[in-house]
C-alpha cells in the first residue's frame, strides 16, 4: 500500500437530496481518521473539503436529475483533484458525501489506471439511470455513470472512453434493487454478492472470489464503500437504511483481506450522516473500517 495517503472530503448532500450527509467528512475528521491512520505509518496529507453550492432549484431544464449541474461540477472537480493526488505517487483517499461523488473519484482514478477493478460496498446498486430512477436523486446512479451510462452531462468527466468494465465490478451487500437496476445487471453481467450468498458462503469466501474478478487483468482495484451495506444496527447514521445489512466483525474481515492482498490503489467511504446518527458512531465505525483496509493490526 501506498505510504501517503491524500485525504479529499466532499461535503455533497444533493445527490441524496437530503441534508446531514454533507456534514459526513467533518463526521469522519473528528472520529479520528488523521491520526488512526498516521499511528499505523501512513503520511496524511489532507487536502480539505471541495465546495458544493447548495442552488435553489433542484431542476435542470430536460431532466428529471436533481441538482445535475452542481453535482457535475462538483464532480468534475473532484476527479481532477483525484487525478492531481495520483500524480504525486499519494493513495486518494475520498470522504463523503453522497454516493454521488463516487462518479468524480473513479472518473480521476480512471486518467491513470485505465483497467481498475470496483468493489462496490453498498445496500443498493446504484445503477439507475434517469429513465429508471424513482426518486431522480444522482446517488443512486454512479456506478451506472462509471460504466458509461447515464446523462452526458455525467458520463462526459474524465472523458467518454474513460469507463469501468463490467466484468471488472463487484458488488457486496446488495439488497435493495430497483427493477431497472436488476435488468441493468444482468445484461451487463455484473457479480453481485446478496446478503444471500454472504449469509450463505461466509465473508472470506465472498472476498476471496470478489478479488480474484477485481483483479483479473486489471491495474490496480477501487473500493467504494458505502456506510448503508451495514447493517443499520451498526451504521444507523445512514440517508437510506436497509435491515439485514453486513455485520460489523464481517466488514472488519472484508476490509482485513484487502489490506492483506495488498491490491487497493483508491479508495472512498460515503454516505455518513451524524443527523441521523447516535454519538457519532457511524463515523467512528468508517474510521475504524479505514484503519483495518489499511493495514491495522491488534497483534
Amino acid at each position: 500500500m501506498n505510504s501517503n495517503i491524500s485525504i479529499i472530503g466532499v461535503p455533497m448532500d444533493l445527490g441524496a437530496d437530503r441534508r446531514g450527509v454533507d456534514m459526513g467528512p467533518s463526521a469522519i475528521r473528528y472520529a479520528g481518521v488523521v491520526q488512526r491512520l498516521e499511528d499505523i505509518g501512513y503520511t496524511v496529507h489532507d487536502r480539505g473539503d471541495l465546495v458544493v453550492r447548495h442552488p435553489k432549484n433542484y431542476s435542470t431544464v430536460g431532466t428529471n436529475l436533481k441538482y445535475l449541474d452542481e453535482i457535475a461540477r462538483v464532480n468534475t472537480e473532484l476527479a481532477n483533484a483525484v487525478s492531481e493526488e495520483m500524480n504525486k505517487g499519494y493513495f486518494p483517499l475520498v470522504i463523503g458525501g453522497d454516493h454521488s461523488i463516487a462518479l468524480g473519484t473513479i472518473a480521476g482514478v480512471l486518467q491513470h489506471r485505465k483497467n481498475t477493478g470496483v468493489i462496490w460496498y453498498d445496500a443498493h446498486g446504484d445503477m439507475n439511470t434517469a429513465e429508471t430512477s424513482p426518486s431522480g436523486n444522482i446517488h443512486g446512479m454512479p456506478l451506472a455513470v462509471s460504466l458509461g451510462y447515464g446523462h452526458e452531462r455525467l458520463t462526459s468527466i474524465g472523458g467518454l472512453e474513460a469507463k469501468v468494465k463490467p466484468e471488472n465490478v463487484v458488488i457486496i451487500g446488495a439488497r435493495s434493487l430497483d427493477p431497472g437496476e436488476r435488468r441493468f445487471i444482468k445484461e451487463q453481467g455484473i457479480k453481485v454478492y446478496t446478503m444471500h450468498e454472504i449469509d450463505r458462503l461466509g465473508m472470506t469466501r465472498v472476498m476471496e472470489e470478489a478479488m480474484e474478478i477485481v483483479t483479473s487483468d486489471t491495474d490496480g482495484v477501487h473500493l467504494s464503500l458505502d456506510l448503508d451495506g451495514l447493517d443499520p444496527h451498526d451504521a444507523p447514521g445512514v440517508g437510506t437504511p436497509v435491515l439485514g445489512g453486513i455485520s460489523y466483525r464481517e466488514s472488519h474481515l472484508a476490509m482485513e483481506m484487502l489490506a492483506e492482498a495488498n491490491v487497493l490503489t483508491s479508495a472512498e467511504f460515503v454516505e455518513v450522516n451524524p443527523i441521523l446518527d447516535h454519538m457519532n458512531q457511524t463515523a467512528k465505525v468508517a474510521v475504524a473500517l479505514m484503519g483495518s483496509v489499511f493495514g491495522e493490526k491488534l497483534m
